[in-house]
This record gives C-alpha cells, sequence and structure tokens, in this order.
C-alpha cells in the first residue's frame, strides 16, 4: 500500500512539473498579433516582421491584381489581426508584375461568333474587328498591337486582340456569275 502510494504521488509530483515545463517553453498565455502587411513590399514586410519577432514564408504568387503595387503582399495567412505565438510564421502570397501570358487558341477558320466567346473565355479582350474580302465569313487572322499572331503565341492575359474575318463576298461573286451565264 505504501508503495503505490507513492507512486501516485511521485506520478502527479511528474505531472505538475510537465505541466509548468510546457507552460514555460510554450510562451503559454503570450501572444502577438498579426501586422497587417497587405501591399507591403518585402523588405517592409521583413522590417516588421523582424520587429514583431515573426518569420515569412512565400507562397506561390497569387493571380495579378492591378489594385495592388507590383511585388507586394496580396494575401496573408493568418489574417492580420489574428494573435499567434513568438518565431511563428506568417504565409504571404506576392503580387506578380504583370498578368500571365497564355497561348492563342485555335480559332482561325472558326466564325467570329464562336471565336469571340473562346478568346474571352480565356481572358483576352476584343479589340477592332475588320472584315477582308474572302470566300467564307471565319476568322483570316488575329492580331496584337498592330503584329499578326499565330495559334500557341503567348500573350498577357487581358492583351486586347484584333479578329480579321472574311466578309463572304467573293463567294457572292461566283454565285453572281453562275446565275448570269444561266
Amino acid at each position: 500500500m505504501k508503495q503505490l502510494l507513492y507512486a501516485l504521488v511521485v506520478l502527479i509530483a511528474l505531472t505538475f512539473l510537465l505541466l509548468w515545463w510546457l507552460k514555460f517553453t510554450t510562451n503559454h498565455g503570450q501572444s502577438i498579433e498579426v501586422p497587417n502587411l497587405s501591399k507591403m513590399t518585402l523588405d517592409k514586410v521583413e522590417e516588421v516582421l523582424d520587429d514583431s519577432d515573426l518569420r515569412y514564408e512565400i507562397m506561390d504568387s497569387a493571380n495579378y491584381n492591378p489594385d495592388f503595387p507590383r511585388y507586394s503582399v496580396i494575401e496573408q495567412v493568418p489574417k492580420a489581426g489574428h494573435l499567434v505565438k513568438e518565431n511563428r510564421k506568417i504565409y504571404l502570397a506576392l503580387n506578380p508584375s504583370g498578368y500571365a501570358k497564355i497561348g492563342i487558341p485555335q480559332v482561325k477558320g472558326k466564325t467570329l461568333r464562336q471565336a469571340e466567346p473562346t478568346l474571352l473565355a480565356m481572358g483576352f479582350k476584343i479589340g477592332k474587328i475588320s472584315k477582308r474580302p474572302h470566300i467564307s465569313d471565319q476568322v483570316l487572322e488575329l492580331r496584337h498591337n498592330g503584329s499578326k499572331i499565330e495559334v500557341g503565341d503567348a500573350i498577357e492575359k487581358t492583351s486586347e486582340i484584333d479578329i480579321i474575318v472574311g466578309d463572304g463576298s467573293l463567294n457572292r461573286v461566283q454565285e453572281d456569275e453562275n446565275i448570269d451565264e444561266n
């Protein structure tokens, strides 16, 4: 019975020592408020987090947002105002230098009605639509800033693309000639 009582006292003492040690080493009850890092450059972020005894790690960059300066913080985890422990990592997403470049899809040979939604869905803007005498009413050529672009050429998302389509007039000319001969 004595040994059982001694074992119980030692177990209780060890439990209290372990709890006291954990409280001391984990800084229980101590916390730091996460600062708002939005729109800050990495140099400024490093300075602010060093003052707060926090660290940072860069996540994958986000999609370009024109409302934020280039290479600035666009998102952070945990969010500003949350309470965290000392030396905690703050995960950051940075605004890239511009919109991502994407390849031009195959729209040549399609009608304007098919090509427009395809280009808009990929994030491009439709610029000037011109017609050229041709046998069909399909897309003949795409241009960006006056230069001809081909399928697979990579240009920035949201770029304006001018479309040149056939007007079908050459087809009507041939039909008119056939009618005149009969």
